[in-house]
């Protein structure tokens, strides 16, 4: 089996979740707080090393009849920069509608605060962005 690395890309923020050694669950693994390009893509690389994988699962943000926008644009040059400093990096793009809704959803449910939500919301994306792609896979 195979490990994942999970990346919800945002303009300010980068939630990544990576799935077990299995590739049956996704856990969250932090927020990064984009500076610039080479040292977002500097951390993802030391990720991928640290977890083991050249395996990225990116979340592709679909308007919601299915059609593909401008944050689509925005996801495929990033990743296009990550295939660039990572040739061998394989980067499946996973439809992500509705992910950040159900992870405010299950965040709200956890009773967590305002506050608290927004440091983990980006993280708890990817890893349901993962999720869905590992549920897809079985």
């Amino acid at each position: 089996m195979k490990r994942y690395l999970s990346l919800d890309i945002g303009d300010r923020t980068v939630g990544i979740a990576v799935s077990d050694p299995m590739g049956w669950t996704a856990q969250g693994v932090e927020t990064i707080h984009r500076t610039s390009l080479s040292k977002d893509i500097a951390r993802i690389g030391a990720l991928m090393e640290q977890y083991e994988t050249k395996s990225l699962v990116s979340g592709y943000p679909r308007n919601m009849n299915g059609s593909e926008g401008p944050r689509c644009e925005v996801v495929k040059e990033f990743c296009g920069k990550i295939q660039e400093a990572y040739p061998d990096a394989e980067i499946t793009y996973w439809d992500e509608r509705l992910s950040t809704v159900a992870a405010t959803r299950s965040l709200l449910e956890a009773d967590l605060s305002r506050k608290k939500r927004k440091k983990v919301i980006d993280k708890m994306a990817a890893v349901f962005i993962l999720q869905g792609f590992l549920d897809s896979k079985r």
